[in-house]
């Protein structure tokens, strides 16, 4: 008897226990997910294996070499590829799977805005198998035909495989195409072919006929045509995350993964069915906050500041609330 009154009870603990940051074993691949890897406090690209179905590769907002394999059934890192035959990263912002097979790394931030008259790309083939291990990767030298510029969001189109950078600034940027192909004996020049919002990141659909990209407090989708924007785009119910820093399709191009910089951070997924609105939630996933129109610059005399604005007030608003109850509890 006493042998199963301690059963039920450690069965009524376990109940009671919250859940941890990990998802359960058999969780299906492409889901709502939290990254367990310690290492990883700067999230800041995302991109979906091409090799291994429910892999997601990421990095750091810093310089080491480091590209890591996330498995979105657990959090788990499942592989840290250490990248050699490159110089030192200054600061890598983005990342994209190629038609290739290749992975392609954008070291192309520049907080001041012009400090670098060049930055950086580096590319090597996804592994086939998924361990820690280095991989011999290429590094192509990137400058901009109008000049150097801060940049977040690196895609690479999956029918071609042009490489396109979108730069990042608050009063809307631009959309920049590299050469046909990228080349590692001189330098590749990237010129502007259209304006964007405000963009910390975006991703091509994997049939390469839609474009991604997100800001800090909205994102848009749009129609790629003729290797530009082709409309004005349509709002995506991205989650509200404190950095919202990333953002990638999930390789069958039914849903979007959204993610964000800090330890333990999430990475949420919104179908796209569900576009128009904020996409059902996940237990335990980032509530979704009324998305804010991403004006493209020029249009309506609009440049993407009034969404900036708009998402600026509601977390100025979160803030103040949750202060002013720390505040009572303390009474």
């Amino acid at each position: 008897m006493r042998t199963a009154l301690c059963a039920l009870g450690a069965a009524a603990a376990l109940v009671l226990l919250p859940a941890g940051p990990a998802l359960a074993e058999g969780q299906e691949p492409d889901r709502d997910f939290t990254i367990a890897d310690p290492r990883i406090t700067e999230s800041s690209g995302i991109a979906a294996s091409r090799a291994h179905p429910g892999i997601y590769w990421t990095h750091n907002d810093q310089d080491a070499p480091l590209i890591y394999g996330i498995d979105s059934r657990t959090g788990e890192t499942v592989a840290t590829l250490t990248m050699q035959g490159v110089g030192t990263p200054r600061d890598m912002e983005g990342i994209a799977v190629g038609p290739d097979g290749d992975i392609y790394v954008g070291d192309i931030g520049d907080n001041l805005d012009g400090s670098w008259d060049h930055v950086w790309i580096y590319r090597f083939p996804e592994p086939k198998t998924l361990r820690d291990q280095k991989v011999a990767a290429e590094q192509y030298d990137v400058k901009y035909a109008d000049g150097p510029r801060n940049a977040e969001a690196l895609m690479v189109h999956p029918k071609t495989g042009r490489v396109y950078i979108a730069s990042k600034n608050e009063d809307g940027g631009g959309l920049y195409a590299g050469p046909e192909k990228l080349s590692t004996s001189g330098t590749n020049t990237f010129r502007r072919v259209d304006d964007v919002p405000w963009v910390t990141d975006g991703a091509f659909s994997p049939d390469g006929g839609r474009l991604v990209l997100r800001g800090y407090f909205s994102a848009k989708e749009y129609v790629w045509k003729d290797g530009r924007l082709g409309d004005g785009g349509t709002g995506v119910g991205a989650p509200f995350q404190g950095q919202a820093e990333s953002v990638t399709y999930t390789p069958d191009g039914s849903a979007f993964m959204f993610g964000s910089e800090g330890r333990s951070s999430k990475v949420v997924r919104v179908d796209r069915a569900g576009s128009d609105r904020p996409a059902t939630e996940s237990p335990g996933s980032t509530p979704k906050a009324p998305d804010a129109p991403a004006a493209t610059p020029g249009a309506d005399g609009q440049d993407g500041q009034g969404s900036a604005t708009t998402g600026f007030l509601v977390l100025a608003g979160a803030t103040v609330l949750v202060l002013g109850f720390k505040r009572l509890l303390r009474r």
